[in-house]
């Protein structure tokens, strides 16, 4: 039995990225499962598959000491390399190419209108909270705030305007907290806003902004509704990426001197 497991963890160790596509495959199905038979849907799989996650990289770091949970293991090494920089920038690129420009007009001006609101109040909240907790200067407070907005806008955010290690790690926590607050409080605020029509999903995506988040709440409000909120969220990601180190920097270095 020890020689099997041994060959296995040799094979997994020699093979990281296939093993971290299968062990990331099935934690999603547990997930899945976990959300069918415990909550009937309403805490979506994607929001469960999230905390197991983070819950894996606490207690990886717990076992290893190291700084990158679960992927300091040898066996699951790849699992650094699947959610590393370059995956992540490939998945943005591959998303922004499949977007049709032209169907962001079926949510006419209040599409767009929710879009810019989105963008802003995220960055400016984001930026609040960090200035509360002594982030002060303007580099922190962008990425943080850029974190705000999502965990995908964060680091790209942060990387381009020079943002230490530390800080970037604060941005996509927070982005990882808001994707999962919009995930399991999507079908509790639907009734409550009239989320129930394409046009309201397209402005609530553009609003929200967390594609995972958007897409994981509406698929357990109603999943006819998720193609709709997930194409705003998505350009509300290019926008959050295209603002955060120009515009939005430039105005949080003027305030803060």
């Amino acid at each position: 039995m020890s020689q099997v497991l041994a060959l296995m963890a040799e094979v997994m160790g020699r093979y990281g990225l296939i093993t971290a596509f299968v062990v990331v495959g099935l934690t999603v199905w547990v997930s899945y499962q976990l959300s069918a038979r415990l909550t009937r849907g309403q805490l979506h799989g994607s929001a469960i598959a999230i905390m197991l996650g983070l819950l894996a990289a606490y207690l990886g770091g717990l076992a290893t000491g190291g700084a990158r949970g679960v992927a300091d293991l040898e066996i699951f090494a790849g699992i650094g390399l699947m959610g590393g920089a370059m995956l992540r920038d490939f998945s943005i690129i591959a998303t922004a190419f499949g977007v049709n420009t032209g169907e962001l007009a079926r949510a006419g001006v209040s599409g767009v209108v929710s879009l810019f609101v989105g963008v802003i109040v995220s960055f400016v909240i984001g930026a609040v909270v960090a200035y509360a907790f002594g982030y002060t200067d303007p580099v922190s407070m962008t990425t943080i705030g850029a974190g705000a907005a999502t965990y995908i806008v964060g680091p790209v955010t942060g990387a381009a305007i020079g943002a230490t290690s530390d800080v970037v790690a604060l941005s996509i926590a927070a982005g990882l907290v808001k994707s999962m607050l919009v995930m399991a409080g999507t079908p509790f605020v639907a009734p409550l806003i009239g989320l129930n029509n394409p046009r309201a999903a397209m402005i609530y995506g553009g609003l929200m902004g967390t594609t995972s988040g958007v897409a994981g709440g509406l698929a357990a409000t109603d999943e006819r509704l998720v193609p709709y909120g997930a194409m705003t969220a998505t350009f509300y990601t290019g926008l959050g990426c295209l603002l955060g180190p120009s515009v939005i920097f430039v105005s949080i270095r003027a305030i803060m001197g």
